[in-house]
């Protein structure tokens, strides 16, 4: 009985070997790509830059105006607008079916839809670290799991949870949503290796700070978010380079990629 920890997790390395070695990497061209979060920032880039790369997109946010002014300039006929509130099981459940409905397929799952809490320990409002819980944390976990079934049909797929680098610092206020990000980096890599054999790759890719509504949109205290970005020394990145970093790991189906300098703990060079 000793022995079978080990054995498991060697049998799960042999699978990700296999995906990764044996399989071609995914041709974003003619797949499907469902995105959350997709009516700014990283998920709007994202959606963009995959239709660019000749995916249909299906792009999931509660705005529903701004996401179906963005079908309209990609175009209808490969993008599909589904109003969708990720935090409510039947609607990620409904919008799958859409996008399976309208494309007859889903290759790519994009967990982008996220939201941060600025907050001292002390200070964290209970009800405010549930809905950052929710958001960033069991909504990517519902939504894997509606395109699960279809993707084990087509016997492939890529699910790309977006992060953030937060998770290697230790900044005070940052606890709430910093331990939202840590637990989906740890919950990626075990889905990562209970889906191998499946043919499905999932990865982390985490971003550094980025020229997006981001932080004016935190819980808590909004002007504490805004301090603390504006003292970190890192100069933002524009949401298009988030979203090649995630269409690259899309593509290589690679465990995690991220946009981090290195003295904050990636492997971004200066």
């Amino acid at each position: 009985m000793a022995d079978a920890p080990r054995l498991e997790g060697r049998g799960a390395a042999q699978a990700i070997h296999r995906l990764m070695d044996e399989d071609p990497p995914m041709d974003i061209s003619g797949a499907v790509v469902l995105v959350t979060g997709a009516s700014s920032g990283i998920g709007g880039a994202t959606a963009r830059a995959a239709s660019r790369a000749g995916a249909r997109v299906v792009l999931l946010a509660r705005r529903e105006e701004r996401i179906r002014q963005l079908a309209r300039e990609l175009g209808e006929s490969v993008a599909l607008a589904v109003p969708c509130d990720v935090t409510d099981r039947v609607q990620v459940a409904a919008a799958a079916e859409a996008a399976i409905e309208k494309f007859g397929r889903i290759d790519v799952l994009v967990n982008n839809a996220g939201q941060g809490l600025q907050a001292t320990v002390d200070a964290i409002d209970p009800e405010d670290f549930r809905a950052v819980l929710e958001l960033n944390l069991v909504a990517p976990l519902t939504a894997t799991q509606a395109v699960l079934p279809q993707m084990r049909k087509q016997g492939a797929g890529a699910i790309v949870n977006v992060g953030s680098g937060i998770i290697w610092s230790s900044l005070p206020g940052s606890g709430a949503y910093s331990a939202s990000k840590a637990a989906l980096a740890k919950l990626s890599a075990i889905a990562r290796v209970e889906l191998a054999d499946d043919n499905i790759a999932v990865s982390m890719m985490f971003p550094s700070i980025t020229e997006t509504e981001f932080v004016g949109t935190v819980r808590g205290d909004v002007a504490g978010a805004l301090k603390m970005e504006g003292s970190s020394g890192l100069v933002p990145q524009s949401p298009e380079d988030a979203a090649d970093t995630i269409l690259d790991l899309i593509r290589s189906g690679a465990e995690q990629a991220d946009l981090v300098p290195e003295e904050y703990g990636g492997t971004l060079k200066s």
